[in-house]
């Protein structure tokens, strides 16, 4: 998996097919097979093992504390590979390292004493925002004109009136404000909020 790894740092998810890696360990192609029926398995072990890399402990402090810093941690792994942040948006891995993240993010809701049925619904939508938000960032790094894009917006804000957009107007810069680390700690805690306190539909 290292060589596949390396072909994903170098050049990128897109490059990384069967016949790309076959090349890369001198060998067919055919022979892969033996291990990922497709491409899409092949992508998703590639994923599962840079998850290897998450810090499962969080640091220190109380339970939130401790989950908001695993999906820090989780989301800075994402940030450095952004091809396999959008690939972990639309699959579903299933891999050891995959599972550990998930079995740590429910356990330490429960610690938190957040109710069994609305931790597993939960972890979904904490993955979901930390994976899109990698997304977004690396979208952003990757086309390399991340700040002249917020820099247009903000001066577009700045010209609104107040009369025909109060509410744009009287936030001002306050909506591109904050550094990403705080927007997205403040983020996890928003749905932290949501998820403890928000029962789930009866049927």
């Amino acid at each position: 998996m290292s060589a596949a790894l390396d072909v994903v740092r170098e050049e990128g998810l897109e490059r990384l097919t069967m016949r790309r890696l076959a090349t890369e360990l001198d060998t067919g192609a055919a022979s892969l097979y033996v291990y990922f029926r497709n491409v899409a398995e092949l992508h998703a072990g590639v994923l599962d093992e840079l998850l290897g890399t998450v810090d499962l402990g969080g640091g220190k402090g109380d339970w939130r504390t401790r989950l908001v810093g695993v999906l820090r941690s989780y989301t800075q792994v994402l940030f450095e590979q952004p091809s396999l942040a959008r690939s972990a948006m639309v699959s579903r891995p299933s891999g050891p390292h995959y599972l550990a993240l998930l079995e740590r993010l429910l356990a330490l809701l429960a610690e938190g004493g957040v109710p069994d049925a609305q931790a597993a619904w939960g972890v979904d939508l904490l993955l979901l925002y930390a994976t899109s938000t990698a997304v977004e960032h690396g979208s952003r790094g990757e086309a390399g004109n991340e700040e002249d894009e917020v820099n247009v917006l903000a001066a577009t804000l700045r010209t609104l009136s107040a009369a025909s957009h109060p509410h744009i107007a009287a936030l001002g810069d306050d909506l591109l404000s904050g550094p990403g680390t705080d927007r997205l700690t403040w983020g996890f805690d928003v749905l932290l909020n949501g998820i403890a306190r928000t029962s789930r539909p009866r049927r």
